[in-house]
């Protein structure tokens, strides 16, 4: 199974997007992070995205007669190279944003479930906003998104610090405006 397969489908995204951040976990903590996907499916799951080379063991101990996995994200094989990207169809496209919204989803509906969850305080937003620009404007905004963005990707898990999840969408709501004249 390709990356682009591996990373095709919302449980398997999920469970990338809970090991980002340099985190080694066992499938039964992936378990307690997806609450809402079954224990036998996030198993599944966890071996095929390591039979995939997406995840590896870190780490195994034996636990009451059975091995318990530590497992990592492999990041340089965790998303999909542009020349995939550039051979992907119109309907990859729409498959792969279905799997990725479809991820957002399960993900927000899995906060909102927690008992301590409080949009307001937290703070949540999904606003959508309309910007006008051509193509040197937003190459400068998507430069400099990252360069916001890039620095605190490295940030580890720590007391006092809180994993949040940010899905940047960026497409054209309408072709270009085009000169009257």
């Amino acid at each position: 199974m390709d990356t682009l397969e591996l990373l095709g489908h919302p449980a398997r995204l999920r469970i990338v997007h809970a090991m980002r951040g340099g985190r080694t976990l066992t499938t039964a903590e992936l378990c307690a992070l997806l609450p809402d996907v079954s224990k036998a499916m996030v198993y599944r799951h966890v071996d095929l995205l390591a039979a995939g080379g997406i995840l590896e063991v870190a780490d195994e101990r034996r636990v009451r007669g059975a091995v318990e996995r530590h497992y990592r994200l492999c990041r340089e094989r965790a998303s999909v190279d542009p020349g995939a990207v550039a051979s992907m169809s119109l309907d990859d496209h729409r498959r792969g944003f279905a799997v990725a919204v479809a991820a957002l989803v399960a993900e927000f509906n899995a906060y909102l479930d927690r008992a301590d969850a409080d949009p307001v305080a937290d703070p949540v937003g999904y606003q959508q906003h309309a910007i006008w620009l051509d193509r040197d404007e937003l190459a400068a905004m998507i430069g400099e998104l990252r360069a916001a963005i890039l620095p605190r990707l490295a940030n580890p898990a720590a007391p006092g610090r809180t994993r949040y999840l940010l899905s940047p969408i960026l497409f054209p709501g309408e072709p270009p405006a085009t000169e009257a004249g």
